[in-house]
């Protein structure tokens, strides 16, 4: 049976991510992408994301005012709850600005320092994926109600659709373009969708074998690293018994997860 304050907070998160995903793409500019190497366009960006984590951590505010809360656009408060928010209110900007449909909203409520409840909202894929600590991982889209994410079963690492993320800064980029050159003649093939949750949750829809990162941050992993774990994947750090960090982050299913993680540990991911 689910905590009736874990199914509180994933009300909450859910609500927050549709109705801060509906205005990123209501709000979002037709021509945006036309001026997309100009600062002006950037500037739009940046105002639709200050805008939707305004909006969550607003409703957040009205709905718990003793919960913490962490934002990547510098929202911060400690709280005193013991319940923390973790939020990305656009998670895929590049995506977002250039009219891509790999966008999403992240939110994810952290019970004592441990995930128990997130949401992942990508409007443009109208999907939405969730989950709550202990109940299964779930998603609404295209078919009809709710359908129970499970990961792929696990196939041989040669077989594995693998996805990763590349860094902005330019000699982090060229190490991670060095690791995936040599990683991908071992896998079926690599994927960079360029928005961390939306990748955590298709491990999750068992729509990738694995994924993994360098350089994320917290907000970036809440919701979906917990919707991949509820889903049967295992998230992990540099090291088997790590958690995901900005060192490393590792999703995939049981039988990928351990052979790709001594890979990336070899190429010094």
């Amino acid at each position: 049976m689910t905590d009736p304050l874990h199914a509180e907070l994933l009300d909450l998160a859910r609500e927050a991510a549709r109705r801060a995903g509906e205005l990123l793409r209501d709000g979002r500019p037709a021509d945006l992408a036309v001026a997309a190497t100009k600062s002006s366009s950037v500037d739009v960006v940046t105002e639709m994301d200050l805008a939707a984590e305004k909006l969550i951590t607003g409703l957040i505010a009205e709905r718990r005012p003793e919960d913490g809360i962490l934002g990547e656009e510098g929202a911060s408060t400690a709280g005193s709850s013991g319940v923390r928010w973790v939020v990305d209110p656009l998670d895929g900007t590049v995506n977002y600005l250039y009219g891509l449909p790999t966008w999403a909203v992240s939110v994810a409520a952290e019970q004592d320092g441990v995930a128990v409840a997130g949401a992942v909202f990508a409007p443009m894929r109208g999907e939405e994926y969730h989950a709550v600590l202990g109940g299964g991982a779930w998603a609404t889209g295209a078919w009809e109600g709710e359908r129970r994410l499970a990961c792929r079963s696990s196939p041989p690492l040669d077989q594995a659709l693998v996805s990763t993320g590349f860094n902005y800064v330019a000699d982090v980029r060229e190490q991670q373009a060095e690791v995936a050159r040599r990683l991908i003649p071992l896998v079926r093939d690599i994927r960079r969708g360029g928005s961390a949750a939306i990748d955590l949750c298709d491990v999750a829809a068992g729509r990738l074998d694995g994924y993994y990162e360098r350089g994320l941050h917290p907000w970036d992993v809440a919701a979906g690293a917990l919707i991949a774990r509820e889903a049967g994947a295992l998230t992990t750090g540099r090291h088997p018994d790590s958690v995901p960090s900005g060192d490393l982050t590792v999703a995939a299913s049981p039988g990928v997860l351990k052979p790709l993680l001594g890979l990336l540990e070899e190429f010094g991911a």
